[in-house]
């Protein structure tokens, strides 16, 4: 694993539009491609997150090729949100999203003493919110909206999408 930079963008904006959105997405075991259409982020978003010093994107590499990644940010003392967690639609269900998830969690503590990550996921994803259970996510029962009427998030397929929020304590190193 490594933080990504300015030369990945390309590909990782790829990587990223491949596993949410379109047919390309259908070819692994989760995505978004049925609830939202258009994009799931934009070059400009990712560079943003780059630039942030509160922000990091991970790379999972397959020699030269971006197979996985993982945005956190630090959100307040103690707590990252998790997101982006993406894998490559024709890597899925060979451990690599477990893989992030530990990479982040080991990141996180290490260096920003993080002790609690919390992250969004739509609600109608109820295979993706069993996944994040089964790996110590428990959801907090709070709901967040979905940015509807914002077109660089996606093209909702649906007026219902809204957000459950999960948490994993994880200590801090």
């Amino acid at each position: 694993m490594r933080a990504a930079r300015a030369q990945d963008l390309p590909a990782l904006h790829g990587l990223v539009e491949s596993a949410y959105r379109g047919d390309s997405a259908k070819r692994g075991w989760t995505h978004e491609a049925d609830l939202l259409g258009g994009q799931r982020t934009d070059l400009e978003a990712l560079r943003e997150i780059l630039a942030d010093e509160n922000q990091v994107i991970l790379l999972a590499m397959d020699d030269a090729d971006i197979a996985g990644c993982v945005q956190l940010m630090r959100v307040k003392e103690g707590v990252t949100y998790l997101g982006l967690l993406t894998v490559d639609p024709d890597r899925q269900a060979g451990g690599l999203g477990k893989k992030l998830l530990h990479a982040s969690e080991r990141y996180v503590a290490e260096n920003w003493q993080a002790r609690v990550i919390e992250m969004t996921v739509i609600l109608q994803r109820a295979d993706l919110i069993a996944y994040y259970e089964r790996r110590g996510y428990s959801q907090t029962g709070e709901r967040r909206p979905f940015p509807l009427d914002d077109p660089r998030y996606g093209l909702p397929k649906t007026q219902e999408l809204e957000f459950v929020v999960l948490r994993k304590e994880i200590g801090a190193g």
